[in-house]
C-alpha cells in the first residue's frame, strides 16, 4: 500500500508516520505538509526520513489542487490530518482555520472523487470539539454538533463537507472524530505540554476560570491504533461512518495540573488561575462503543500511564520544545477590554 498522509509533520500525523512505517515494512508513505509553526520535519525519525523508496516528504499546501491530485495519483489510499487546530489560536485569528480546515479539505475531498477509482480509502481525521459540550453522560456519533469556537466550526465545516462527498458521491470515506489527545511531540500551545514544561521550568501553571472544565483523554499511539484499523477495516464496514475515539473517562484540567506536578514533584502553588477562555466547552467524554464495534478498538494506555510517558519525553528532549516556549499563550482580548494570555 501507498498512503498519502497530509500534515503528516504535526502532532498526531507524526506519530501515525512513525506508527505505520514501523508496522508495516512493505508500505510506502508520501507525507504532505505546509510545514507552518506547528509541523516539523525533526518529528519524523531519522530513520524513515532518510529511509530510500519509502518515504517521501513534499512540502506544500492541501489548498493546491494541482498538487494534491499529482501526489494522490500515486497512492491507494489518503489519511488526512491537515488542519489548524489550536481553539484559542482560532480565537485571535480565525481566517486561516476556515481556509485551511474546510477549503483545504474540499481540495482533498475533490481529489479522491477524480480518483475514485484508483483510491481505496479516505479517512478524515475530524475533532471532538465539534460537539461543543456535552448533553449527555456520554457523546457518542449522534450528539448534536454545537461548536464553540472558529476552530470547532471550521472542523465542523470539514466533517460535514466529507460526509457530503460520501452521500452524494459515494467515495470511500471514513470520519475520525478523536477526543483530546496528549503524548511526545505535541506542541507547547496546548495544554497537557504546556504544564508539563511549565514544571520543568519551575513556572506557574495558569489554568482557565476555575478549572473544572473536563475532557476525555487518549494517549497518540492509541489513537494511531484507531486510525490504522480504519485503513484496513472492510470498507462496506466502515464507509460513510464517522467514528469516535476516547477512553470514555473524564478529567478536569486542575485535576491534570496537580497530576503532573504531582509526578514531576513541584507545589500545587505552582497553579495560577486566570480568566475563563472565551469559546470553552465544559465537558468532553465520548462514547466510543462504535469504535469497539465496527474497528474492534479500545484505548491500551491509561492516562496515567501516557502522562509518565510524555513527561518523560519532554524532560529527555529540551532541544525539541526549548524554541516554542515563545509560543505557550495567546493574548486574547476579553469583553471589557482586556488583554488575557490564554
Amino acid at each position: 500500500m501507498q498512503i498519502l498522509v497530509t500534515g503528516g509533520a504535526g502532532f498526531i500525523g507524526s506519530n501515525l508516520v512513525n506508527y505505520l512505517y514501523k508496522k508495516y515494512p512493505d508500505y510506502k508513505i508520501i507525507v504532505l505538509d505546509a510545514l507552518n509553526y506547528a509541523g516539523n520535519t525533526n518529528n519524523i525519525s531519522r530513520e524513515i526520513i532518510n529511509a530510500n523508496g519509502r518515504f517521501y516528504f513534499w512540502h506544500g499546501d492541501v489548498r493546491n489542487p494541482s498538487l494534491v491530485e499529482n501526489l494522490m495519483a500515486k497512492c491507494d489510499a489518503v489519511i488526512h490530518l491537515a488542519a489548524e487546530t489550536h481553539v484559542t489560536r482560532s480565537i485571535f485569528d480565525n481566517f486561516h482555520f476556515f481556509e485551511t480546515d474546510v477549503m483545504g479539505t474540499q481540495v482533498i475531498a475533490n481529489a479522491v472523487l477524480k480518483l475514485k477509482d484508483q483510491v481505496k480509502r479516505f479517512i478524515h481525521i475530524s475533532t471532538s470539539e465539534v460537539y461543543g459540550t456535552a448533553t449527555a453522560p456520554k457523546m457518542d456519533e449522534e450528539h448534536p454538533l454545537l461548536p464553540a469556537s472558529p476552530y470547532a466550526a471550521a472542523k465542523a465545516g470539514a466533517d460535514r463537507l466529507v460526509y457530503s462527498y460520501w452521500y452524494t458521491y459515494k467515495i470511500p470515506t471514513v470520519i475520525i472524530r478523536p477526543f483530546n489527545n496528549f503524548g511526545p511531540l505535541q506542541h507547547l500551545e496546548k495544554l497537557v505540554p504546556r504544564f508539563i514544561t511549565s514544571c520543568i521550568l519551575d513556572e506557574p501553571l495558569t489554568v482557565h476560570g476555575d478549572g473544572k472544565s473536563r475532557r476525555d483523554w487518549v494517549y497518540v499511539e492509541d489513537t494511531c491504533d484507531a486510525i490504522d484499523r480504519a485503513l484496513h477495516a472492510p470498507l462496506e464496514k466502515v464507509a460513510g461512518e464517522v467514528i469516535n475515539i476516547g477512553s470514555e473517562k473524564d478529567l478536569s484540567i486542575v485535576e491534570i495540573a496537580k497530576k503532573i506536578l504531582q509526578i514531576t514533584g513541584k507545589p500545587e502553588s505552582l497553579i495560577r488561575y486566570i480568566g475563563n477562555r472565551p469559546g470553552q466547552v465544559v465537558r468532553h467524554t465520548a462514547s466510543a462503543a462504535k469504535a469497539e464495534k465496527l474497528l474492534g478498538w479500545k484505548p491500551k494506555v491509561s492516562f496515567d500511564e501516557g502522562i509518565e510517558r510524555t513527561i518523560d519525553w519532554y524532560r529527555k528532549n529540551r532541544d525539541w520544545w526549548d524554541k516554542q516556549l515563545w509560543m505557550r499563550t495567546v493574548p486574547l482580548m476579553t469583553a471589557d477590554g482586556k488583554v488575557e494570555f490564554h
